[in-house]
This record gives structure tokens, C-alpha cells and sequence, in this order.
């Protein structure tokens, strides 16, 4: 094939590529561990001294992760733009749906951070080891809001999430168009 008429592919940085995809691993885990592990009887041992504290460490790990994504992103002016051959209200849709969800990406993990750290019998929020400070007051009151904030946005994370999954193969697979491979972008 001849390399003047091969197609190029405007990707992101690889920096930003590996990091959307150990969020992503992360983030499914984490939602897995979380519907599990509420699931789960208390007379469970494996409830408290392994999800528990895994899911904690995980999600501030998470937390870093898009952190460090939001400030790669944030420095780089030279990302690449929304596709022209999308359709407005794809582009519009696809914008909206990234920035809710990076909202929540970085929500998610903060309320979890305040339910364990309100909770009166929690042991605190173990970062793989590490227990990191308790910023807020013990309050089994506020605790109860947190854990319903923390539920209702990581569900809220599951549908966008399933939003953006549905999106991208669509583009992928059923879009005429293989400009629209927005996919690629992201290999």
C-alpha cells in the first residue's frame, strides 16, 4: 500500500489512550465489587475484610487515575477534535455524555470517600494500606445521604458509561460511513 494514500488516523496520545483504558478496567471493577459485595449477607466475612476494603483502595485509585487524565487532557491543546462527518447532535450528545461522565468519575469515588468517612463504625478508608485522613465529622445522618449520593451516581455512571460503550460501536459497526470510527481513535 502506498503510504500517500493510506488513511491516517487521528488518535489521542498514547499517554491518554493507556489511561482511558486502566479507567475503564477500573471503573468496571469497581461497579462489579460494589453491586457484588452489597449484595452479600454481613455474616459474609469476606464482605467487610476484602471487598470493603479493596473497593476503597481501588477507588481512590481510580480517582487519581482520571485526575492525572483531566490534567494530561487539560495541558494538550492538540487533542483531537470531534469528528466533522458525525452528525451535530452526535457531536453534541458525544461532548455531553464525556463531561458527565468525567464529572462523575470524579464525584463517584468522593462520595464513596465521605459515606466511610462519616460512618460512625467505619474503620476509615484504607488507600492499599495506607489510611488516609478522615476529613469529615462521624455522622451516621450524613453517612446515610452519601451512601444514597454514592449509589445513585455510580448507577448514573453505568448508564452513561453504557451510553458511551453503545456509541462507539455504532460508529464502529453500523455507521456507512468508517470515518465516523470513532473507536480507532482510542486503539
Amino acid at each position: 500500500m502506498n503510504p500517500a494514500n493510506q488513511e491516517t488516523i487521528d488518535r489521542y496520545p498514547t499517554s491518554l489512550r493507556v489511561l482511558h483504558w486502566v479507567r475503564a478496567a477500573l471503573i468496571a471493577g469497581l461497579l462489579w465489587a460494589g453491586w457484588h459485595m452489597t449484595g452479600l449477607d454481613d455474616e459474609v466475612a469476606s464482605k467487610y475484610e476484602l471487598y470493603y476494603p479493596w473497593h476503597k483502595s481501588f477507588g481512590v485509585l481510580a480517582l487519581l487515575v482520571v485526575l492525572v487524565q483531566i490534567a494530561l487532557r487539560w495541558r494538550n491543546p492538540t487533542l483531537p477534535k470531534p469528528l466533522p462527518t458525525l452528525a451535530g447532535h452526535e457531536r453534541l450528545l458525544s461532548l455531553l455524555v464525556q463531561r458527565a461522565m468525567y464529572a462523575l468519575i470524579v464525584i463517584v469515588p468522593l462520595m464513596g470517600y465521605s459515606m466511610s468517612s462519616t460512618y460512625t463504625m467505619s474503620d476509615g478508608v484504607f488507600f492499599f494500606g495506607v489510611n488516609l485522613p478522615e476529613l469529615l465529622a462521624k455522622n451516621d445522618d450524613w453517612f446515610v445521604i452519601f451512601q444514597w449520593l454514592h449509589k445513585v451516581l455510580a448507577y448514573a455512571l453505568l448508564g452513561l458509561i453504557l451510553l458511551h460503550v453503545a456509541g462507539a460501536l455504532k460508529h464502529r459497526f453500523v455507521d456507512h460511513d468508517p470515518r465516523n470510527d470513532v473507536l480507532r481513535r482510542m486503539l
